[in-house]
Order: structure tokens, then C-alpha cells, then sequence
């Protein structure tokens, strides 16, 4: 569901540029007094973990496209709102900068879409709401569907209300919305029984992760969830990833079946030809390929996949520490 800049005019783009910094700088105030006192590596990983997660594109049955997880429900299930939230911007920031997937004009609506709604209105008001009635994996598993497909749906519709807010393609709103809805519905529900997999083995192996790793808490659990995801998000990027599906992605399938093609030319706005120009400079690993060279396609994955997760990962722990270094000093 990453928006290509093509799809966003520069006033939208700006105002969901504001909205987004607006949305990080809250996170940020409110995760440095949070009591995630040793939960920095893990949103570091965890990061990464969703990093790697989202190169692998699953196929939708009958329908010739394919999704991929957005994790913000994971992450904000392990790590609170506001540090799910800010685990996203780490995500989607990389992937605009160093893979130049997703425009950076568009940017700020990626933020908005897939880290706005799971993280603060998916988790807390679906998810939170049915595991606190439902105990145990039932609840959990029923909660991570319906939120992730909520989130999901939110996020899709607000693809179609930004793009056509902008006026500068000839999508036809009600199509693009009768097509773009159902998919991501579908992408949802598979989320949401992975999301709650990876969930219910944690409650069952690691609780204490889901008390954000607070001080009166054993650290066992944080210390194995550091390691054992660690070792998920080089798996998933360097190996699994080589077996995505090829098949356009939500978002990608909605233009083609309403334009004929996934690619859709940006208009000769200056702000859009220098940021263009600026992100093809800039990536070194577009398209999650070796810029300038020619490898196989595994290869090109796995150099990504590691790469993408460590630079991820090094992005959230900084974020992390600068929140426990503002809250020392207070």
C-alpha cells in the first residue's frame, strides 16, 4: 500500500508530510515517559523483523495480486502506540530513502495510512477492546483479525481519499474504492492470523514482553524476544523473501485493472521532478536491486533484505535512546 508520488499533489502530500511530523512528535514525547525502560532493542528488531516481513507478497486467491503484512498492529501490540508508531516511521522512512519504494513526497501519507490507524485507532479501540472481554488466544486471534482488517480498510480508503483529493490522475473515485476495499480486506484477514500467531506465541513463551518490559518484570522473556526475533528478520529478509509472490501488490492490482498499467507518470511539477531526481540519486538499492549491477534476483534479495533490516534496525534504536537520553535528563 505504499503510495508512488505519482498519485499525490504536492499540497496533499504536504499536508500529510505535517500531519505525520505532527504524529511523531507526540510519539516521541509520549514514548519517553512511557515504561518501556529496556524496550529499545526490541523496537529495534522488531522494526527490522516488519522490515523483512514486508518484502514477502503474498497471493489473494482469484484475484491476481498479492499483499504483504503492514505490522502495525504487531508492533503496537508489543510495543505500545506511540513506539509502534514511531517503529513505522523508521520502517517506511528506509524503504523511501534507501529502496525508493514509496514516493518521499508521498511519504507522509505512507506514514499516515499504515502507522496512524492499526497504531492508534486499530489497537487500542478494536484490539485492546476484544482481548480485554475474551481472555487467552481466542481473544487474541479474533482481536488481531478484526483490528488488522479494520486498519487495513482505513488506511486503504484513505489511499483513495488522498489520490483523489490530488486531482492529478484520472482514477475514477468509485471504482478505485470498489476495488481497492475488498483486496486490502483479504490482505487484512491474512495479517491479522499472522499477527496473532506471532502474538499468542509470545503469551505463551515470552509474557512478560506484553507488560513492555517493565522494571518489576523478569527480563528472560525481553532478552529471548531480542534474540529470537533478531534472528527472524535476517531469516525472513535474507531467505524466505526469495519466495514472494510476484504478483502486484493491493494497491498496485487496483490502478491496473482501473488504468491498464501499475505504472503511472508523475506530472512536471518542479516539486515532484526535483524529489524524483533526488530519490533516484539518493537509493542505492531501488527496487530492492544492486544499483548499476547485475546479480540474480536472490541475491539482489538477500543483500536487501540484511541490509534494509540493519539500517532499520540502527534507525529505531537511535530513535529509542534519544527518548531514555531526553528522559534521564528530565
Amino acid at each position: 500500500m505504499h503510495m508512488a508520488d505519482a498519485l499525490v499533489s504536492p499540497a496533499v502530500g504536504g499536508l500529510f508530510w505535517a500531519a505525520s511530523a505532527f504524529l511523531t512528535a507526540k510519539s516521541s514525547a509520549a514514548a519517553k515517559n512511557d515504561n518501556m525502560s529496556r524496550g529499545t532493542a526490541l523496537m529495534g528488531v522488531l522494526a527490522a523483523f516488519v522490515f523483512a516481513s514486508q518484502m514477502i507478497n503474498f497471493s489473494i486467491p482469484g484475484t491476481g495480486s498479492s499483499g504483504h503484512i503492514g505490522g502495525g498492529l504487531l508492533l503496537a501490540i508489543l510495543l505500545g502506540p506511540e513506539r509502534a508508531f514511531l517503529s513505522m516511521v523508521s520502517i517506511l522512512t528506509v524503504q523511501a530513502l534507501f529502496f525508493a519504494d514509496g514516493g518521499l513526497l508521498a511519504l507522509g501519507c505512507n506514514i499516515f495510512n499504515m502507522g496512524f490507524f492499526p497504531c492508534f485507532i486499530a489497537y487500542p479501540h478494536i484490539y485492546k477492546r476484544i482481548t480485554e472481554r475474551v481472555d487467552g488466544p481466542k481473544g487474541i486471534m479474533s482481536g488481531a483479525i478484526s483490528a488488522s482488517v479494520a486498519g487495513l480498510l482505513m488506511g486503504a480508503f484513505f489511499v483513495v481519499l488522498q489520490t483523489t483529493l490530488s486531482r492529478i490522475t484520472a482514477l475514477p473515485v468509485g471504482v478505485f474504492m470498489m476495488l481497492m476495499l475488498p483486496v486490502h480486506f483479504a490482505i487484512g484477514a491474512v495479517e491479522g492470523f499472522a499477527t496473532a500467531m506471532v502474538i499468542i506465541y509470545v503469551y505463551a513463551r515470552m509474557p512478560e514482553v506484553l507488560n513492555g518490559g517493565s522494571p518489576d518484570k523478569p527480563e528472560n522473556g525481553m532478552k529471548r524476544a531480542v534474540a529470537v526475533f533478531s534472528v527472524l528478520a535476517l531469516l525472513t529478509g535474507g531467505f524466505f523473501a526469495w519466495y514472494a509472490s510476484s504478483s502486484p501488490d493491493g494497491l498496485e492490482w487496483s490502478i491496473v485493472n482501473v488504468t491498464g498499467t501499475a505504472e503511472l507518470d508523475a506530472p512536471h511539477t518542479l516539486i515532484h521532478s526535483l524529489l524524483s531526481s533526488l530519490q533516484d540519486m539518493i537509493a542505492p538499492l531501488p527496487d530492492y536491486s544492486i544499483k548499476g549491477e547485475t546479480y540474480s534476483e536472490n541475491m539482489e534479495t538477500t543483500v536487501s533484505g540484511i541490509v534494509g533490516s540493519i539500517i532499520t534496525l540502527t534507525f529505531a534504536v537511535f530513535m529509542g535512546m534519544m527518548f531514555s537520553k531526553r528522559k534521564n535528563r528530565q
